[in-house]
């Protein structure tokens, strides 16, 4: 009867030719980028290389820290961070992320990597606190945190203690947006017969009425977006624009996010208006376009800005746009399934959360509709028959 084969143990090997056993211990990586391994060997039995190799790794989780303390963290974020990051996202998601990473990581360029701590943490979150926004500082805080995710990944060090320290708290958002009134007063403070103003005045109806993503705006173009005869506007595309000099098209932001949008009929006559204004200036093959280019990410901001003191009503950040037609399309009654298709959302658990609490009285307005759907009156064939009762109901 033969011998039933060892069970087989990670890390622990068996020497063929001698008969003893040896164990080999993964480090990671030391700071030259070469993998860091240690071999045990000469051990009688797979168990005593199983304790033996158990012993090591926790003597070692000791000294790993002091091993790689040389490291700073900039070595470990220009040599290991930012390449890997950059070939684990999309280019247009690298490049708008990049710049903020090297400024708000910057604060740990000077620091060894090992002497990162929980103080140091949260006196960074305090500072960004100063200037950003909640979800500003949530996204740098979170690729803060994979950055060390890698380090820790690599044997550099040994726990993430940005992971320890935690992200700073989620604030509740409130959205903000223009009423149907607002913008009434709002677009009523242009004047079209100058090309400029014209051109102003377009951008902002079109992200008005179709709920656009900006960068989605933006990557329009005339010829294979926009059915004047369908009455129609197809997203399949967005813009990353950095400067007249530097910009490019790439996907929408999710797989939704490629969509078709019914225009109203306001919308197309304007746009047609827009086009041959556009072409007998300065014609483009981008719908939002004064130049040739495609519009500065920034127009919009200073549009806002102007018209809304003309119009005295409250300033709101490009983005609000989206959410003013979001917030329309609810006045009007249209359901959530319908605004997630618009604005194309991922899910439908997206919408709900961002605007679930624009529908007002949704619960008394369902209650209302159910009233006198069904009419309570008695028929004669009913009342004239015999009823089988309980025994415990007098009748």
């Amino acid at each position: 009867m033969g011998c039933s084969q060892m069970p087989k143990i990670s890390n622990v090997y068996q020497d063929k030719k001698s008969g003893k056993w040896y164990f080999v211990a993964n480090l990671g990586y030391d700071e030259k980028g070469a993998r860091s391994r240690h071999w045990g060997r000469g051990y009688s039995t797979q168990k005593e290389a199983k304790q033996a190799y158990d012993e090591y790794m926790s003597n070692y989780s000791k000294t790993a820290v002091k091993m790689n303390s040389t490291m700073s963290y900039q070595e470990f974020y220009e040599t290991y961070f930012e390449p890997d990051y950059k070939m684990s996202v999309n280019k247009r998601t690298f490049d708008n992320r990049i710049s903020s990473m090297r400024l708000h990581f910057s604060f740990f360029f000077k620091r060894k990597l090992k002497d990162i701590n929980a103080p140091m943490l949260k006196k960074w979150q305090n500072q960004l606190s100063l200037n950003y926004s909640n979800a500003y500082i949530r996204n740098i805080y979170g690729l803060f945190q994979m950055s060390l995710d890698l380090a820790v990944k690599l044997g550099l060090v040994q726990t993430n203690i940005a992971k320890q320290v935690g992200n700073v708290k989620r604030n509740k958002q409130t959205v903000d947006f223009w009423t149907q009134e607002e913008f009434q007063k709002v677009i009523s403070t242009f004047d079209i017969s100058d090309y400029y103003e014209h051109y102003a005045f377009i951008t902002l109806w079109l992200l008005f009425f179709t709920g656009l993503r900006f960068g989605e705006a933006q990557a329009l173009q005339w010829n294979s977006d926009i059915n004047f005869d369908e009455k129609t506007l197809t997203v399949c595309k967005s813009m990353y624009y950095k400067s007249t000099q530097e910009f490019y098209v790439t996907e929408p932001k999710t797989r939704a996010g490629n969509r078709t949008i019914a225009l109203d009929d306001n919308t197309i006559t304007l746009l047609k208006e827009w086009h041959t204004v556009q072409s007998n200036n300065i014609p483009s093959k981008y719908v939002l376009s004064y130049n040739g280019f495609p519009t500065n990410k920034h127009a919009p901001k200073h549009f806002i800005e102007q018209h809304a003191k003309l119009a005295n009503v409250h300033r709101i950040k490009t983005h609000a746009l989206r959410h003013s037609h979001a917030s329309l399309l609810i006045s009007l009654g249209e359901s959530a399934l319908i605004i997630r298709d618009r604005l194309g959302h991922e899910d439908i658990e997206t919408t709900l959360g961002t605007y679930g609490h624009l529908y007002p009285n949704t619960n008394r307005a369902v209650a209302d509709k159910l009233s006198n759907l069904i009419t309570v009156k008695a028929d004669d064939k009913v009342s004239n028959r015999n009823l089988i009762s309980n025994q415990y109901v007098k009748r």
